[in-house]
């Protein structure tokens, strides 16, 4: 495993990160939770990403009884706040008042008494950013929150945040985490200039495309138990499944077949070729998973193959 520094700070993070959307504390029981976890460990990922709302809050319950006893310093604990928690007005956004009682109640449920990223898991067009940027420095200084991020927010929202924290003498976030995969590269023209211009890097979700880039759905196929057959969980697959984006996929599968590696290995070193993006999230549910895309941070690619998948999977 190799490890980068997350934006222009000190903290370490792995290349690989493992994550739990749609997937810990719902799709997959508790013993399958901790054998994921326990490999990921095992091969060197320290970093493990969560948020409140998956799972309603499932998600990091499981994690905090799956990691406890291990030694707390050893991992790189992350979560998220934003999303509606219950029907009470004030339980969304990013509020004092929301992030403050949202990060006591991750705290409670990873059972732990610190978190070393927390991010705004969204934009809060309600909120004014110096309230969010505020709060979240209050965090900081109060031993709850080592270093703060964003996600899925743009590079104005971004450069505002920055400038707000300098403003108020607050550390600046460090990270924003968007998807980004041969499929949905859209951060290339805008957000990851200007987070390399104020030391921000990327941690990226849905690298393999929730599965797509493996080459599991190939002609179209659904197979049993996977979340493109499960309706409940492949809502936010949207066009990656249509025929034309498989048959693209297929090809992709083939390349990876000439390099003697896998789909998801070659999705995810593609993904990690570039220099802002610090690290991949994957959502493995079985210990096979794990193994294989946690090889990827090993896997370096030239550039005759970089600018073939480029070319298959155009900006």
């Amino acid at each position: 495993m190799q490890y980068v520094n997350l934006g222009n700070s000190g903290l370490k993070v792995s290349r690989v990160a493992i994550g739990s959307w749609l997937t810990y504390g719902s799709s997959v029981d508790k013993s399958g939770t901790a054998a994921c976890i326990r490999a990921a460990l095992d091969l060197g990922v320290i970093f493990v990403d969560t948020a409140d709302v998956y799972a309603r809050g499932a998600a990091e319950e499981v994690l905090g009884e799956v990691l406890a006893g291990g030694r707390r310093e050893d991992i790189v604990l992350a979560s998220k706040a934003f999303w509606p928690m219950s029907d009470n007005p004030n339980d969304r956004g990013l509020s004092r008042k929301h992030l403050m009682e949202s990060c006591h109640a991750s705290l409670r449920r990873l059972r732990t008494d610190y978190l070393d990223l927390y991010q705004c898991h969204r934009f809060d067009p309600e909120t004014p950013v110096m309230e969010t940027v505020r709060a979240m420095g209050d965090l900081i200084a109060q031993g709850k929150v080592l270093y703060w991020g964003v996600s899925c927010w743009e590079g104005e929202q971004i450069a505002q945040a920055c400038s707000l924290s300098d403003q108020l003498g607050v550390p600046r976030p460090i990270s924003n985490q968007p998807p980004y995969s041969l499929l949905q590269r859209h951060i290339e023209a805008e957000v990851v200039p200007e987070s390399r211009r104020l030391g921000l890097s990327q941690v990226v979700f849905s690298p393999l495309a929730q599965g797509v880039l493996t080459g599991k759905y190939s002609g179209g196929a659904r197979p049993s138990g996977s979340r493109g057959a499960d309706e409940s969980r492949n809502v936010f697959m949207g066009d990656d499944l249509q025929d034309d984006v498989l048959a693209r996929v297929d090809t992709m599968v083939q390349i990876a077949s000439d390099l003697g590696t896998t789909p998801a290995r070659l999705a995810l070193a593609w993904a990690l070729r570039l220099d802002n993006v610090a690290s991949v999230i994957v959502g493995a549910t079985k210990v096979s998973q794990v193994e294989d895309n946690v090889a990827a941070s090993e896997l370096t690619l030239d550039d005759e193959v970089v600018s073939r998948l480029n070319e298959l999977f155009p900006a």
